[in-house]
């Protein structure tokens, strides 16, 4: 569970530049797994879905290690 304690609800920038909002974190029915729930922050607003492990994972790009999702404004 300690995934829940490490996203907070806010505006996050996904490392190739588009801002999504952090609506609330889930936990899988049948899994137990801990999902992030959050929307997209242009086009149609879509609302998404990820397991806390990848949204807080850490990717690289072009040879430099960065959050996948970066907290820029916590609500």
């Amino acid at each position: 569970m300690k995934a829940f304690a490490e996203i907070v609800k806010g505006k996050y920038r996904h490392f190739k530049g588009s801002f999504y909002e952090v609506i609330c974190l889930a936990r899988h029915s049948e899994t137990l797994e801990d999902l992030v729930v959050f929307k997209a922050l242009y086009g149609d607003q879509a609302v998404w879905v990820r397991p806390t492990r990848v949204f807080s994972e850490i990717v690289e790009v072009g040879g430099k290690r960065m959050p996948r999702y970066e907290l820029v404004e916590k609500y």
